[in-house]
């Protein structure tokens, strides 16, 4: 029985340093998962349909109001700069994608003016959990593709930042839009699933919600 335990502990070590390549190899797979989606994200964000739309709303407040001119600058400057700084951070904090979410929706004030209203309940405090970033940004655009947002049929978004979730919710008014560009729900979805997190999605006819879990506590 002796002789046999050598040979045990080599099949032991064997079968350990086989589980730690194996445990190495996924989280490189997920760790390029997450780059890629970084980077489909940012180009998603640079792309030329977005910048036309901020220059030509810049363009045109330059001569209206010079002081939001200037404003919405540092808006759309913030914006890109948090995009940029992605590339290092696979996760961030609920703080700061709220804050930097505060630039992207002064942008889109300036843009739609009063089509819009957008309401942040902060039910929990849960702000240093984490999520992957421009989660709320992309869930947002999500929301402005697919729905009229006018001064007559306002389209109202609200984030609640809860215990276990944060549930982004927006009315219903279809914008009758063939256009499926851009990263998409099932692309969050995707991102999340790689920690094992599920993106849960509601579809009351009214409502659209969406429910993003917290990568860590």
């Amino acid at each position: 029985m002796s002789t046999n335990i050598p040979i045990l502990l080599v099949f032991e070590l064997i079968h350990y340093f086989q589980s730690e390549q194996k445990a190495i190899a996924d989280s490189e797979k997920a760790k390029r998962k997450v780059l890629l989606f970084q980077h489909e994200t940012l180009r998603s964000q640079i792309n030329p349909h977005f910048l036309f739309n901020s220059l030509n709303a810049l363009s045109s407040l330059i001569y209206i109001n010079q002081e939001n001119a200037n404003k919405f600058t540092k808006a759309l400057s913030k914006t890109y700069r948090y995009v940029l700084s992605l590339t290092q951070q696979p996760v961030v904090s609920v703080a700061e994608e709220l804050d930097a979410l505060d630039s992207y929706i002064f942008l889109m004030k300036m843009r739609f003016e009063d089509s819009f209203t957008f309401t942040v309940n902060k039910i929990s405090s849960s702000e240093q959990n984490k999520i992957i970033p421009l989660t709320l940004q992309l869930l947002i655009e999500n929301a402005f593709k697919h729905n009229i947002a006018t001064e007559e049929s306002t389209l109202n978004i609200t984030i609640n930042v809860d215990k276990d979730y944060i549930t982004v919710e927006n009315n219903i008014q279809p914008s009758g839009s063939t256009d499926k560009g851009g990263i998409g729900l099932k692309y969050i979805s995707k991102q999340y699933k790689i920690y094992a997190k599920e993106v849960t999605v509601e579809h009351t006819g009214q409502m659209f919600i969406v429910k993003i879990p917290y990568i860590q506590p």
